[in-house]
């Protein structure tokens, strides 16, 4: 859980400025059971009418802190609540909740009021008092200037990409950020007490596709700027619909393939009997069929394509449903693999070279879509439609 500075308990009016918005990676657009109240995919930042922001003000230590009243995601503090992301997307939202492994207020994000209303964010958010609160296995410290400091248990990470969020972005370096504000290597393990060495040329101000982390799930910072430039989910549906007007065809079957609304691809429960599937150890999309199981019990995860005979994973295909993902505008002709959601080609390699932050000290690129690892070997698979032979 964290907090935010967005309006609460009313619809934005068209009056408010948006600074932007933070979509959690891992979910095809909606939470599994559905976006509710606080807990949801994505938060919109919105300039909130009065101020609420922080200022440095008494330290206290609590000898009895499981004694004190630390607040719970309840509390009126706490904008947003976020919960882990479980990769595949298809848990329940309670068994989320139980397993979660993210501070009850794990960050806050404080924007200017002002043109260019600059994002800055910052580690720890507030108790029921609306002071800060840190665990008492939390790294702290207090700085030259008298400030005290400190990290979260496990860690506030940030990556700014190089080159903002564009077909050009390539990945930045992972950091960790302090109570304060101030910008830190990572510590050995993510709970480790020891903090890294400070980064003094380097700032907390949060850019269009920076990436949080918060040791259990993580955001993708878009600024409203950035946001106006996505693909929108009119347009998505548009080039669903221009994929389907082609008509393309099992080469097998013959039977003419198409990919379900963005509203059942968001689901991932239920296959439809037009589906696309592929092998993505080369690309070639298909109808669903029986044959070439190499054996029984390896079931979908080596199958030998009819078309190459090349054999791999054999998957059904689900469009990627949100727009912040996209780094572009273009058609969705890739696919991730092992999972099979499918973007665009300028997309599909973006995310492949980006390294989450994964357990306590290792990184993998995964699918943005539902947060499943990619393959070490091939990420992603350019997709080859048959045309309808009439």
């Amino acid at each position: 859980m964290f907090s935010l500075s967005q309006e609460e308990h009313c619809a934005p009016s068209i009056d408010l400025v948006k600074y932007g918005e933070l979509v959690v990676l891992g979910y095809n657009g909606s939470l599994p059971n559905g976006d509710r109240g606080r807990r949801k995919s994505r938060f919109a930042l919105y300039k909130r009418i009065k101020p609420n922001g922080v200022s440095p003000s008494t330290v206290h230590v609590l000898n009895t802190p499981q004694a004190s009243k630390i607040g719970r995601s309840t509390e009126s503090p706490i904008d947003f609540v976020v919960t882990d992301t479980i990769a595949g997307g298809q848990e329940g939202e309670e068994t989320l909740i139980t397993q979660s492994t993210i501070s009850r207020f794990a960050c806050r994000i404080v924007c200017e009021r002002t043109p260019p209303y600059t994002a800055r964010i910052y580690a720890a958010g507030f108790d029921t008092s609306k002071n800060i609160f840190l665990g008492e296995k939390a790294a702290k410290w207090k700085n030259p200037d008298g400030h005290m400091d400190g990290l979260t248990t496990n860690g506030v990470l940030v990556m700014h990409p190089k080159g903002g969020f564009t077909e050009e972005s390539k990945p930045g370096v992972w950091r960790e950020i302090s109570v304060c504000g101030d910008v830190y290597t990572l510590r050995e393990t993510r709970s480790a007490q020891t903090p890294g060495k400070l980064v003094e040329n380097e700032s907390n101000i949060l850019q269009d596709g920076s990436l949080v982390d918060l040791c259990g799930a993580t955001l993708l910072w878009r600024t409203a700027e950035g946001l106006f430039h996505t693909p929108t989910q009119k347009h998505l549906e548009a080039l669903r619909q221009e994929i389907n007007a082609a008509r393309p065809q099992c080469p097998v079957g013959l039977n003419t393939l198409a990919f379900p609304s963005m509203h059942r691809s968001r689901a991932l429960s239920s296959l439809e009997e037009k589906q696309p599937w592929v092998y993505l150890a080369c690309g070639h999309v298909h109808g669903y069929h029986n044959w070439g199981h190499r054996s029984e019990q390896e079931a979908n995860t080596e199958r030998e394509c009819p078309m190459c005979r090349v054999v791999g994973p054999y998957v059904p295909l689900w469009l990627g449903c949100e727009p912040a993902f996209y780094v572009d505008t273009g058609a969705p002709t890739y696919a991730f693999v092992p999972c099979g959601h499918v973007c665009s080609e300028k997309s599909v390699k973006y995310w492949s070279e980006i390294p989450l932050p994964h357990g306590t000290h290792a990184f993998h690129a995964a699918c943005p879509f539902c947060a499943t690892q990619l393959s070490p070997t091939q990420g992603y698979s350019k997709l080859i439609f048959q045309g309808p032979v009439d």
